[in-house]
């Protein structure tokens, strides 16, 4: 019997989705299950955009330019410029979904075994995009009680090696909902522009930001647009997880140009989902505010929720639509798959996303998990119970 190859053997499985069978399990038997383990917003899509695909006027779905349609990617240089991101055009690649721009970017920018820098927790699959792109991982870790602040310069500065291609940050950032500062950023600028690294920056989630909190793109640092990659999505902003459309944006044109060829060879980005993206352009800012609204209601309660049961620490995020908690345990993993397996309230459990799939770190996140605020208030109050009692049930506290 032939061998799968040794990316198949590392590839990390999602953390998010793994436990998807003990939730099924659950659920057979009867128990409704609270899914806070993954980021699908049960927020309604545009109705511009509803209504825009049900009279789609549209002979052949045919294939669009490599770089994704014309009138879309002007009409996303719009929005950028809007949004006080200074770009043209051709400064924008459309991509299926943010996840690809990230896959373009890492293949571009690095070789094999080259490394690239990302604070963590981070999101769960850049271990696998990193992995895809033969691109090795040097985490630099923030604190839980610190709000998952950047870690302080000197950290990243520890890590730089000759094989050091560029810092990956997610910003505001998944899976902690933390929003980073200027200062922050003017950091990270000074060693960039010192060592000649590439940041690229996964700014999907820019769109929700709570209180007074303003969300700063990367490539508003004229020092160094050129080293910059921004990666973005439709999937949250406009609750179109499933269009599946993205976009890679950069003023580097040796970059785009490299970029290009992996957009030719996979020939174009969904052409439906494209159509979607478009008219979500169009999308009145009333939506937008509404969405946010509902979403740091949502925050509230259930980060308010958690720190209100003893031994559990959530700090509350500036944006994104998750939090992370430390709870009163050994495992968070353990816990995760026991509580959908070994445990109801009422009929009910819940699903949350064991934060070890977000470290890099060996052994780090053990006592922590992921949990995305997507559901509606009641909900969330019900999760907080359930977690509460569950904990109190639970075999493997920590001492």
């Amino acid at each position: 019997m032939p061998h799968i190859s040794q990316k198949g053997t590392i590839m990390p499985p999602s953390p998010i989705r793994k436990l998807v069978p003990y939730a099924e399990a659950a659920k057979k038997r009867g128990v409704h299950v609270h899914h806070l383990n993954i980021g699908q917003p049960d927020i309604e899509t545009p109705v511009n955009v509803m209504e825009g695909l049900r009279h789609l006027d549209m002979k052949v779905i045919e294939y669009s330019h490599s770089a994704g349609f014309q009138s879309y990617r002007e009409k996303l240089s719009h929005y950028y410029n809007r949004v006080g991101i200074k770009v043209s055009v051709d400064d924008v690649i459309v991509t299926t979904g943010g996840s690809e721009a990230l896959l373009f970017a890492l293949q571009t920018c690095f070789n094999p075994g080259d490394e690239v820098i990302i604070p963590e927790p981070f999101y769960a699959n850049y271990n696998g995009f990193c992995t895809s792109a033969g691109v090795k991982v040097v985490p630099v870790s923030s604190r839980i009680e610190d709000d998952y602040a950047l870690p302080p310069i000197e950290e990243f500065e520890k890590l730089v090696t000759d094989k050091t291609k560029g810092i990956l940050l997610c910003n505001p950032a998944n899976p902690t909902g933390y929003l980073y500062t200027t200062d922050e950023l003017l950091a990270l600028q000074a060693i960039v522009l010192k060592h000649d690294l590439f940041l690229i920056a996964d700014e999907v989630y820019r769109e929700f930001c709570y209180g007074d909190a303003i969300p700063r793109s990367c490539l508003k640092f004229k020092e160094m647009e050129q080293n910059v990659i921004v990666v973005d999505s439709v999937s949250k902003r406009y609750s179109m997880c499933g269009a599946r459309v993205g976009a890679l944006v950069t003023k580097n044109q040796a970059v785009q140009g490299a970029v290009m060829k992996f957009a030719q060879a996979r020939l174009s980005p969904p052409t439906l989902g494209q159509v979607a993206g478009e008219l979500a352009l169009d999308t009145p800012q009333s939506y937008f505010d509404e969405v946010n609204r509902e979403y740091d209601m949502r925050r509230n309660v259930l980060v308010d929720g958690l720190n209100s049961i003893e031994g559990v620490l959530c700090p509350k995020p500036k944006g994104a639509f998750y939090c992370m908690a430390r709870l009163p345990i050994e495992d968070s993993e353990h816990f995760c798959q026991w509580i959908l397996e070994s445990f109801q309230l009422d009929g009910k459990t819940v699903m949350m996303a064991p934060a070890s799939g977000f470290y890099a770190t060996p052994g780090a996140g053990k006592d922590e998990v992921r949990l995305a605020y997507v559901l509606k208030k009641e909900d969330l109050m019900d999760a907080v119970i359930i977690i509460k009692e569950a904990l109190k049930a639970y075999p493997g506290k920590s001492n």
